[in-house]
């Protein structure tokens, strides 16, 4: 009871002139007690129990015992589904990331006066960002088929909201002393922009389309899973048929793909800044 005391007790100071002055009470009891009080409802919500978390740990572990060492011969039929997977993310990536910078100039507050249009960019771009890209691939398949189209399409639109929000919230930081001085000299919106706001955003632009290219590789392979091709089909195939060895292989080249993509854009990213 005394360590609960201490805790929400209010602490006093004396200064140097000998004023004894209070210090305002700690909000993180406070926090710490909501916390946990949602941490409980969220157990009791999902049925989480750690005992059955101990107990079935090993079929885990057992199944990644089952993938290795993986079926090296069967790297060839990895290949051409390992390609579909890094052309549909760098194609989805690029065609969303060209995408979204008008839109991000007219959710700019400093750039576009437009309330009412500003405002409904933002919440279209909202509700893109609230949509799972799994989702997205999904309705995708129903409207156009199964494949990389699909595949390709949730990526676009993903990196395009993504791109969007992170640029224009980048846009309303940036100097707009050019900006203001090239269209007091008669210059359109549009050529202020390109000439004054262009050059301080392109670095960090570039670095957020890379960043968003090493995520896209990622959420392409699990896009197979919906029919939206790539690796995740092979892989979904092989773990259904239990062909584990093989599953492992899908993964150890997926793994070593992402390790060259975010070390290449790492390095890029670096240079940029």
């Amino acid at each position: 009871m005394s360590f609960f005391k201490n805790l929400f007790a209010q602490k006093e100071i004396t200064l140097s002139n000998g004023k004894v002055v209070k210090q305002p009470r700690s909000i993180v009891p406070i926090v710490l007690i909501i916390l946990g009080f949602f941490v409980y409802i969220s157990v009791e919500i999902t049925g989480f129990d750690m005992q059955v978390l101990i107990r079935r740990q090993r079929f885990f572990f057992d199944i990644l015992k089952a993938m290795f060492p993986p079926r090296w011969d069967f790297a060839s039929d990895v290949w051409q589904p390992l390609f579909d997977t890094i052309k549909m993310s760098l194609l989805g990536s690029i065609i969303g990331a060209v995408a979204a910078v008008p839109f991000a100039v007219l959710a700019s507050q400093n750039v576009n006066q437009n309330s009412i249009l500003r405002n409904i960019i933002r919440v279209v771009f909202s509700i893109l960002r609230t949509l799972p890209t799994l989702i997205i691939a999904l309705i995708a398949t129903y409207i156009f088929g199964i494949g990389t189209f699909a595949g390709t399409l949730a990526i676009t639109i993903f990196t395009f909201a993504i791109i969007t929000k992170m640029l224009f919230e980048q846009i309303e930081t940036v100097e707009m002393g050019p900006f203001e001085a090239m269209e007091s000299l008669g210059a359109t919106k549009t050529q202020a922009f390109i000439a004054a706001i262009i050059p301080q955003l392109l670095p960090t632009y570039l670095a957020f389309c890379l960043y968003c290219f090493e995520i896209n590789v990622r959420y392409a392979a699990i896009l197979g899973y919906v029919g939206a091709g790539g690796i995740g089909l092979l892989l979904d195939e092989k773990l259904a048929w239990r062909e584990y060895s093989r599953a492992g292989m899908v993964l150890f080249m997926l793994f070593v793909t992402v390790v060259i993509i975010e070390s290449m854009s790492r390095y890029f990213r670096k240079r940029l800044t």
